[in-house]
């Protein structure tokens, strides 16, 4: 119900500004078969991450698709209240056996990374498409730090066998010991394929806010707007915030990044909110009807 609430008081808010505007939210000026693809590709967008979670519990606790995917709603309901999503990953235990949760903590962690590595990867390429378009000194170097976070991220997931056992050492981590073996059962095989649902899924989700953008008349190249929706993700990304509070900076950076293409505010705005609904708010209102649902169960 709070996360029904929220969203209305979002959209009522946003509807109220961009109406002073002239516009309306809802009503696309673009071809609508960018809307209905956009919408179409959200089952696809949800049942790839349900997907791969599955892969990586497996090593732990035989797992479902259909389990596999009220988890992962779970996690997205958690992370709507937690600083740029960290809570998606423990919100996704909370439909899984209690007592494997210590061993699902570090297939989340390899889980995490492959989805850092995903987005650093469309950052990189959007990077470089913004430095060759509009370039300057701290476009170079926010460059240079997203290829250095890059190497750093593949090494660690390649290494992870190696550098986990040594967290031991931590003693408030000691219980990780009870759990690395799960780890090491992962083949590099497995791992590769880990990251390549991870790229798919991120490749879906860069190519939904386009077509919202395209759908809402925003004047943009394909392969330009492509590039910038990556661009705008791995900002939100190494922007801290928190998912129900981040709408405004969303709404900032997409200016920023668009402004330079297309004068239509509105149409910007609109896509960002529409994306930020379909994507997290809509699947958070489900993952929190199937968490009330066990509440009553148990």
């Amino acid at each position: 119900m709070l996360s029904v609430l929220l969203l209305w008081g979002v959209i009522h808010q946003l509807q109220q500004q961009i109406a002073k505007q002239g516009g309306d939210l809802f009503h696309g000026t673009g071809p609508q078969i960018y809307g209905w693809s956009c919408l179409l590709l959200l089952p696809l967008n949800i049942g790839l991450e349900s997907l791969k979670w599955r892969q990586l519990v497996r090593h732990a606790q035989a797992l479902s698709f259909g389990k596999a995917l009220a988890s992962v709603l779970s996690g997205i309901t958690f992370s709507l209240i937690t600083p740029n999503r960290i809570g998606e990953y423990p919100g996704r235990l909370l439909f899984l056996k209690q007592q494997n949760a210590p061993r699902l903590i570090s297939v989340s962690v390899l889980g995490a990374f492959a989805q850092l590595i995903a987005l650093f990867t469309f950052g990189l390429a959007g990077m470089i498409y913004y430095n060759v378009r509009f370039p300057g000194p701290v476009a170079l170097a926010a460059l240079c730090g997203t290829v250095a976070v890059i190497l750093v991220l593949l090494l660690l997931y390649r290494k992870y066998d190696w550098w986990g056992p040594r967290l031991e050492r931590v003693r408030l981590l000691s219980r990780l010991k009870t759990y690395k073996a799960e780890l090491r059962q992962f083949s590099t095989a497995e791992k590769a394929q880990i990251i390549l649902i991870s790229l798919l899924r991120f490749g879906i989700f860069t190519g939904q806010y386009l077509l919202l953008l395209l759908w809402l008349g925003v004047d943009l190249p394909i392969l330009d707007g492509y590039l910038l929706s990556a661009l705008f993700f791995w900002a939100m990304a190494v922007i801290p915030t928190i998912s129900l509070a981040e709408i405004g900076i969303r709404a900032k950076v997409s200016l920023f990044l668009f402004g330079a293409f297309s004068a239509d505010g509105v149409g910007i705005l609109g896509a960002t909110f529409l994306l930020w609904c379909l994507n997290l708010a809509v699947p958070a209102i489900a993952g929190s009807i199937l968490m009330l649902r066990v509440r009553f169960i148990k």
